[in-house]
């Protein structure tokens, strides 16, 4: 397996492999939290992606010619903030910088539409994730028990250059 990383914007024709990994990642993080049944991405459905691929930023990872990761983004009115979600690593290939290149490509793609600031929500308790996301830049803004669970609010602020928006916009 070649293991460069190679992220692309998904298609329709990735929806199967996507739904695959979340389910697969998404089992192993409801599992590691002791609660198999309150973790939402578990009921997604080949619709619930479609629907977000018409509608948020979809990025996908690959190696070789195997789809590997996903992660969402999806620009909050007024435009300021993005919201990640439904991030997803096969659990066979996390900690080799899968997610790392997801990451790092949905931040570019948030920088290019001008938002200063992405946020997440991951469990407090998932101490790999916690640990995963400070060293990505991130910090805790607060922490919610919305889901029966406490849920980390994650932030990292954004450099946003003008000069490059106004030059973005006058190459449309």
């Amino acid at each position: 397996m070649d293991m460069k990383v190679i992220i692309k914007k998904a298609t329709k024709s990735d929806i199967p492999a996507i739904h695959k990994i979340t389910i697969e990642a998404f089992q192993k993080y409801a599992l590691d939290l002791g609660l198999p049944d309150q973790v939402k991405a578990l009921k997604e459905t080949y619709e619930s992606i479609e629907e977000d691929l018409k509608k948020k930023m979809v990025l996908v990872a690959w190696l070789g010619n195997e789809l590997v990761g996903a992660i969402r983004c999806e620009i909050l009115p007024p435009g300021d903030v993005g919201y990640i979600s439904r991030f997803a690593v096969k659990p066979e290939v996390q900690n080799i910088g899968v997610g790392k290149a997801l990451m790092c490509a949905i931040e570019k793609e948030v920088v290019k539409h001008g938002v200063p600031l992405l946020t997440l929500h991951t469990a407090s308790k998932m101490a790999p994730l916690v640990r995963f996301y400070y060293g990505m830049g991130y910090y805790i803004h607060s922490t919610t028990t919305d889901r029966g669970y406490i849920r980390a609010y994650f932030c990292k602020e954004l450099e946003v250059n003008k000069k490059d928006l106004i030059k973005d916009v006058n190459t449309r």
